[in-house]
């Protein structure tokens, strides 16, 4: 399946294998002209970051350390002090690479030694390249270890920090911390996904010549402003029913904030009409908050929901095109035992988040036999309940992960971070390019909850709606932090700028050459 337009192609390992092959086999363009182009386009990065003072450019023996030869060797013709490093002997090169080390010019490549990298400018990481999986090893983890700590105005990694998976920013072991990545055709999924992306630093896409096209179709994108563009708008003879109408069930004592921010945040994306279902009661307290929000008293004890709710919800749904189920749900039995049974039978798109999402923990698996789509949008803790695992496992491994329940449940996952990751059962990916700050907040999950329902509320593609729900709240943080001040910044706050981050006061990055 074809990436939509509004995702940048995000080649894994293999993909990019096989991207390159295509190019030297089948177009003709030599291997030594792709690397010569790499190589300048690191060298150049270095320059920029450290005008002046030594580069250090540290070398593994495969077409990683081919470009940190080019590199080198373009720093020198243009009068620059570079130290060229080898991990390795010089005879076990092969191919481009040796040919590229045989270009050097001036003193060759010297045997890697630490306390070279002391008081360089700028050091270049070309030790191991997107084919890397796993630990790294010595000579390699030396060196890695090496670079952390030399203290260099900058380091700059080719094409991948090493150590950093490149098809899924895991880390094994030890990895490069670099200050910017030069990448070579297209940035790969791990620079943009956690770990790994906290080990890019600043990215920069070199074009080395390969064409748009190729074979194959990468399964990941980075999702871009074109999201937005799909996204219907209320004609001249729209009603509010017509712009969709959305559902959110949850609340109980302490936890009524999080309806309320999900049901505004729902009218403020474009729903038509928002309809919060919540404990009877409490209900005088959504009643004077929510001015915009029809309310539905639900059956309660002490607060918390109970599962004899099911029946007036599921009655309110025949007029609804979307439900969120969760919000401030709390984890008393009766409250999740409501949730199961509407999770199971509501026959209109679901937005499953918090508590609702709690309710399935270690039992995904009920959720494959629905109907209607249904979008899960745990954070790691949430995530690692629903498959009965510990956090920081998915910390490691927040793709797999990701990919794994949204295969297990048969639905769309969004795993929320700076690098948010939107799949789907079949294994395309959106990720999101994160980038605010002001976001780590509170409520903040329930506000995208009510931005996505909006969206599926206007019967969009459910990955669409998640991609273009995912983009508008990062817009939509953005531009809070920049009116606001980031530490100032409250859900509220995000809610109020919807409007501008759908118009496209701050849906994009800024206009850099670099992340």
């Amino acid at each position: 399946m074809r990436l939509p337009a509004w995702l940048s192609p995000l080649p894994d390992a293999a993909e990019q294998r096989e991207l390159d092959r295509w190019a030297i086999e089948e177009l003709g363009i030599p291997g030594l002209t792709l690397m010569e182009r790499a190589g300048v386009g690191l060298a150049e990065l270095a320059a920029e970051l450290a005008p002046q003072g030594r580069i250090v450019a540290v070398c593994g023996k495969g077409n990683n350390g081919g470009d940190g030869f080019v590199a080198g060797r373009w720093l020198r013709e243009r009068g620059r002090d570079v130290d060229v490093l080898l991990l390795g002997d010089p005879d076990e090169l092969r191919g481009d690479a040796r040919a590229s080390y045989e270009r050097l010019e001036g003193a060759a490549a010297i045997p890697f030694e630490a306390g070279a990298l002391a008081g360089a400018a700028a050091i270049i990481d070309a030790i191991l390249g997107t084919g890397f999986a796993g630990e790294p090893r010595d000579p390699a983890r030396t060196a890695i270890e090496a670079i952390n700590s030399a203290g260099a105005g900058a380091v700059v990694a080719c094409d991948v920090p090493s150590g950093v998976d490149a098809s899924t920013g895991e880390i094994a072991g030890v990895a490069v911390r670099a200050d910017a990545t030069a990448t070579f055709h297209a940035a790969k999924p791990g620079l943009w996904i956690a770990p790994g992306k906290a080990h890019t630093g600043r990215l920069r896409v070199i074009d080395i010549g390969i064409p748009a096209g190729g074979p194959g179709d990468p399964s990941m994108g980075l999702i871009g402003p074109r999201v937005l563009e799909e996204i219907p708008r209320r004609g001249a003879d729209a009603t509010k029913f017509a712009a969709g109408s959305v559902l959110v069930c949850g609340g109980s004592t302490g936890l009524t904030g999080a309806p309320c921010l999900a049901a505004e945040a729902a009218s403020r994306a474009g729903a038509g009409y928002v309809t919060a279902c919540v404990p009877e009661s409490l209900n005088a307290i959504f009643e004077g908050r929510l001015l915009e929000v029809m309310t539905v008293p639900l059956d309660d004890e002490c607060g918390s929901l109970q599962p004899s709710a099911a029946a007036t919800v599921l009655a309110r749904s025949e007029r609804a095109q979307a439900l969120v189920l969760g919000p401030g749900l709390g984890r008393e039995d009766p409250a999740a035992e409501l949730a199961r049974e509407l999770a199971s039978r509501v026959a209109i798109p679901l937005l499953l988040d918090a508590d609702g999402l709690n309710a399935h923990a270690s039992a995904l698996e009920r959720l494959a036999a629905r109907g209607a789509p249904a979008i899960l949008t745990p954070h790691a803790g949430e995530l690692a309940r629903l498959l009965g695992m510990q956090s920081e496992e998915v910390g490691a491994h927040r793709l797999g992960l990701t990919r794994r329940a949204a295969a297990s449940a048969r639905a769309i996952v969004v795993l929320k971070g700076d690098d948010t990751i939107v799949a789907e059962p079949g294994g395309r990916v959106g990720i999101s390019p994160g980038g605010a700050p002001a976001l780590a907040t509170a409520g903040t999950g329930d506000v995208l909850s009510g931005v996505i329902a909006a969206l599926l509320a206007k019967q969009m593609d459910p990955f669409h709606a998640a991609c273009g729900g995912v983009f508008l709240h990062l817009g939509a943080g953005r531009l809070a932090g920049q009116r606001i001040g980031v530490e100032g910044v409250i859900a509220s706050d995000v809610i109020a700028a919807l409007p501008g981050a759908r118009a496209g006061d701050a849906a994009a990055p800024a206009a850099d050459p670099l992340r």
